[in-house]
């Protein structure tokens, strides 16, 4: 054996001497949290065992051991927990698939709208490219000339409708009149003959 695999081996005979301390010490902090109600989260048992939070982390058995027993903590079995888990990641990420069907909807939705928008942009610079000076005098004139002949008419509807009013009144006055004069008849019908 050469000098440098003997220190080689001399590494990774000490790595996992620390290796199997760290465990025995996570082991011994996981239970007495476990014994005392406390709390038992990555950081707390990193700090109380005097290990790092990357070897929790990284080492499969000690992440175990406190996933283990904080799923007890809480009363849960680790299957429950992890059916739990993909519980709450189905639903998110069926939550994610509609957001993205509805964002895909309303991309294409204003996509839509901003083809329709430039559609009428450009009928609009065709309509104002087709008129020319002339055309813009012709129809300020002839649309001036329409509120002159709108106003004369609505003169000429007042004229008119007071008109008929009276006219109206004037067919109720002889109805009256008539109704007047037969009353008058029919009294001297009834009335008995002067004597004379």
């Amino acid at each position: 054996m050469t000098a440098s695999s003997h220190r080689t081996a001399q590494a990774l005979d000490a790595r996992r001497q620390k290796t199997a301390a760290s465990l025995v010490r996570i082991r011994t902090t996981v239970d007495k949290l476990a014994a005392s109600g406390g709390t038992t989260t990555m950081a707390v048992v990193a700090r109380q065992a005097d290990a790092s939070r990357t070897f929790l982390y990284e080492h499969p058995e000690a992440r175990r051991l406190v996933t283990d027993t904080a799923a007890q903590a809480r009363g849960l079995t680790v299957d429950a927990e992890e059916a739990q888990h993909q519980m709450i990641e189905a639903s998110w990420r069926e939550r994610a698939l509609n957001t993205e069907d509805a964002l895909k909807a309303a991309l294409a939705e204003i996509a839509n709208q901003r083809k329709r928008i430039a559609e009428l942009l450009g009928q609009i610079a065709e309509l104002q490219l087709d008129w020319t000076d002339a055309d813009v005098v012709r129809v300020t004139t002839a649309n001036v000339a329409l509120r002159r002949e709108i106003r004369a008419l609505t003169n000429d509807n007042e004229r008119l409708s007071k008109r008929l009013t009276a006219a109206r009144d004037n067919a109720r006055f002889p109805d009256r009149r008539i109704a007047a004069l037969e009353a008058t008849i029919a009294e001297q019908l009834m009335a008995p003959p002067a004597d004379g």
